[in-house]
């Protein structure tokens, strides 16, 4: 395994300046097709998979947040030498404790190789040492497995409901310009099982519920963009709301996007058109790490209601600085509808608080 801080720099240097040496274009719209689309994508720059979620464990509610990402790094295809840094593998994990007031977060990166660190292209298979992320064909379910240094998952995520595309059939802007897009797809209301481990203590799981997000792309951001703001929800009625905005250098929404599919089997989802989808900050919280302030409730304008988004614990944020060289705010939350009843958990992403993103 490279060195942690050679590590930083490799990625780092991927992302700020791969962008030099590869033009980005306008992606055409395809098909996804299955189960190759659940697997990696080496042509393209930047790749994750992304799964989020919430369970029981006796009295105490617990988040779990297992991302894996792969990255293409534009000056190195052309070495022939094995250990040649073409593809580097990313992974962030993390879990809250919400009764306990804590965040445990950790992180690993290394170069794509030697049967060490690798995604599949043929379906969902990563590896990255000790940290694993696959889906089984036989029934489309996931195992994720992480030994961090605070905490462990040994998590089963199975799918109650089909492939939610994102976008136009699986192909989602993210700005202005046509080649600021992804190919973006989720699979919502995952059935969990399992365990984690924490402070010692293995803890069973009950009653949990998960979101996978699986996005790969040339380019993502406008120059304009500093960072993100984005909610993956399931709904207790089975429903699924997906909801972000690219924000500007002055907190506007430089472009807005969304999904709500109803419970119901044939639901067709409503994608949200540019500006239907509103995001204003209620409440902010202050960073004693990085000083940086993060709204952890919002009030967001969807598809489908107007909803109250509330952080489940303030201090959610995760120190990536060692892997991905960015600091955000991941974190578990709850939505309520405009009647203020509690009607959904899930996921609380804001990026670019801390400094602007590089993506």
């Amino acid at each position: 395994m490279l060195h942690f801080s050679l590590q930083r720099r490799l990625f780092l240097w991927a992302t700020g300046y791969a962008s030099l040496l590869h033009r980005a274009f306008a992606l055409p719209a395809r098909t996804l097709v299955f189960p190759r689309d659940h697997g990696a994508h080496p042509d393209f720059q930047s790749e994750w998979w992304y799964l989020t979620g919430s369970a029981m464990a006796g009295t105490r509610r617990l988040g779990f947040q297992v991302t894996f990402f792969r990255k293409r790094v534009e000056a190195t295809q052309g070495m022939t030498s094995r250990f040649a840094a073409k593809q580097l593998i990313v992974a962030h994990a993390a879990v809250t404790d919400v009764q306990g007031k804590k965040l445990w977060h950790d992180q690993r990166i290394d170069r794509a190789g030697f049967g060490i660190s690798q995604a599949d292209a043929s379906d969902t298979a990563i590896v990255l040492g000790d940290w694993r992320l696959a889906r089984q064909s036989a029934n489309g379910s996931y195992r994720a497995q992480i030994h961090a240094r605070d905490f462990a998952l040994d998590l089963q995520f199975t799918p109650s409901q089909g492939v939610l595309l994102q976008g136009h059939n699986g192909l989602s802007r993210k700005g202005p310009d046509e080649k600021q897009a992804s190919y973006y797809y989720s699979q919502p209301q995952l059935q969990t099982t399992g365990s984690i481990r924490v402070q010692g203590q293995q803890l069973q799981l009950q009653d949990g519920t998960a979101w996978l997000d699986h996005e790969w792309s040339q380019e993502l951001l406008h120059p304009d963009a500093v960072g993100w703001d984005w909610i993956g929800i399931n709904l207790f009625d089975g429903a699924s709301l997906m909801a972000f905005q690219l924000r500007q250098k002055d907190g506007s929404a430089l472009w807005t996007g969304g999904t709500y599919r109803a419970a119901a089997r044939s639901a067709q989802p409503h994608i949200a058109s540019p500006g239907e989808v509103q995001f204003q900050a209620v409440r902010g919280w202050k960073s004693p790490l990085t000083g940086a302030t993060y709204p952890v409730q919002w009030l967001v304008r969807t598809p489908a209601d107007y909803y109250t988004v509330k952080a489940l614990l303030d201090n959610q944020e995760s120190d990536s600085r060692a892997s991905t060289g960015i600091v955000y705010w991941e974190g578990l939350c709850e939505l309520s509808n405009s009647n203020g009843s509690v009607v959904g958990r899930g996921y609380l992403e804001m990026t670019g608080y801390a400094g602007a993103l590089k993506v």
